[in-house]
């Protein structure tokens, strides 16, 4: 089976879409905790997250930017006058 990035997008949309939006930035923000996690066990010489690191990395480009456009979400909230 044969996965791209796209496929990869669209796994962690998919994921996403069974959390309400509002809680988009919270999950995104849990799962790239986890991969830091991993990499900290990859770190400790565990071989099994170094295969997990390998596979979730491509994953962690679509966590990241949710992140981001959560944050400026929030700054622009923050910033605006109303």
């Amino acid at each position: 089976m044969k996965f791209s990035l796209d496929t990869i997008y669209s796994i962690y949309n998919q994921f996403l879409s069974y959390f309400p939006p509002k809680v988009h930035g919270l999950v995104s923000l849990g799962l790239a905790i986890l991969l830091i996690l991993g990499i900290y066990k990859v770190l400790r010489k565990q071989l099994i997250y170094l295969i997990l690191l390998i596979i979730l990395l491509p994953a962690s480009v679509p966590i990241l930017k949710n992140i981001w456009e959560q944050l400026l979400e929030l700054l622009r909230f923050l910033l605006s006058k109303k």
